[in-house]
C-alpha cells in the first residue's frame, strides 16, 4: 500500500473510534474499539476491524455497526479530508482471540515442563 492510503487508513481508525464513542447513541457500540483498517487502492471501500469488551452481544454489535455505518460515513465527511468516504464493512477482528488461545497453549506447555522437570 502506499503512504497516502496508510495515512488515511490510519485516520479513518481514529476518526471511526471517536464518533463511535461520543456520536453514536447505539448502546450496543459503546464498548467497541476500532483495531485496525484496510482502505482499497481506489479508495471506494474500507474494511474495518472492530473488536468489543464483552463478545456474548457480537451478532448485536455488528448488526448495530452496519446500520450505524451511514451515519459515520455522513459524520467522516466533516472530519476527513477526501473527496469521496469510502463504503464502511465492519469485520469481527479474531486476531486478539487467536493471540489469547496461542498464549494459552504455550502457558499449557511450560506447566507441563515444569512438572516433568
Amino acid at each position: 500500500m502506499s503512504i497516502k492510503i496508510d495515512r488515511i487508513a490510519s485516520n479513518l481508525v481514529k476518526e471511526i473510534s471517536y464518533i463511535l464513542m461520543t456520536e453514536v447513541k447505539d448502546p450496543n457500540v459503546k464498548f467497541v474499539t476500532v483495531t485496525d483498517c484496510k482502505v482499497t487502492n481506489d479508495l471506494s471501500y474500507a474494511k474495518v476491524y472492530v473488536t468489543m469488551l464483552n463478545n456474548e452481544f457480537k451478532e448485536e454489535t455488528m448488526n448495530a455497526l452496519k446500520s450505524a455505518s451511514g451515519f459515520i460515513r455522513h459524520e467522516l465527511m466533516d472530519r476527513v479530508e477526501i473527496r469521496h468516504i469510502p463504503e464502511l464493512e465492519f469485520v469481527y477482528d479474531e486476531s486478539i482471540e487467536y493471540g489469547k488461545k496461542i498464549e494459552n497453549i504455550i502457558e499449557k506447555i511450560n506447566e507441563k515442563e515444569e512438572k516433568d522437570n
